[in-house]
């Protein structure tokens, strides 16, 4: 398959996952459980182990692959969760999915990137790396920052010299910050609409 075949199928079942979020949020609507705290605990009292490790794998999957958008999935681990379990839920599987990220960038090289993301985004953020040292403050501060491009970025890390320790503490340290700030965001967001409503 092409890099352009693949880009065009992310961006397809990108489009066929957002309906299906849109459909599943109606279906929940409906069943009360957005609206209702005790309907909510309803639903998920038989998937208190399962319903974590299942949205846990489904944040490492939409890192590694983007068919779903990040946000809805952050959105969903704190409206589900409650805020606090949410948030280390988010937290596991988008720190895992980002260490497979550089990995798999690391062990594959640019041609598995090329897949996921075009040439003229990744050359875009490439001039960064001539200086490791620059890069690696550069990275720690995007990952940090709300509105980088995180996933793209740790797959441009994969292609650097930089070390898989340095990359971890980066994630580790800085990723908590900018879920947190994602998180509340969408909370308060989501809350406004439902008032709306």
């Amino acid at each position: 398959m092409s890099y352009e075949q693949s880009r065009k199928l992310i961006n397809r079942l990108t489009i066929i996952s957002t309906i299906v979020i849109i459909g599943l949020c109606i279906y929940w609507y409906q069943l009360g459980i957005f609206t209702s705290q005790a309907k909510m605990s309803a639903y998920l009292a038989d998937k208190k182990i399962l319903g974590p490790v299942i949205f846990v794998l489904i944040q490492i999957i939409q890192v590694v692959i983007p068919i779903i958008p990040g946000g809805v999935s952050l959105l969903a681990g704190v409206v589900f969760f409650g805020a606090g379990p949410g948030f280390i839920y988010n937290y596991i599987g988008i720190v895992i999915g980002s260490l497979i990220n550089f990995f798999l960038a690391r062990y594959y090289g640019k041609s598995f990137i090329l897949h996921i993301v075009s040439e003229e985004s990744l050359e875009k953020y490439t001039k960064w790396t001539k200086n490791q040292k620059k890069f690696n403050w550069l990275f720690a501060i995007c990952i940090l920052a709300p509105v980088a491009p995180d996933d793209l970025l740790c797959l441009l890390a994969g292609l650097t010299e930089m070390k898989p320790w340095t990359y971890f503490w980066i994630i580790v340290l800085c990723k908590p910050w900018t879920i947190a700030v994602y998180s509340l965001g969408l909370v308060y967001g989501a809350r406004w609409i439902m008032r709306l409503m």
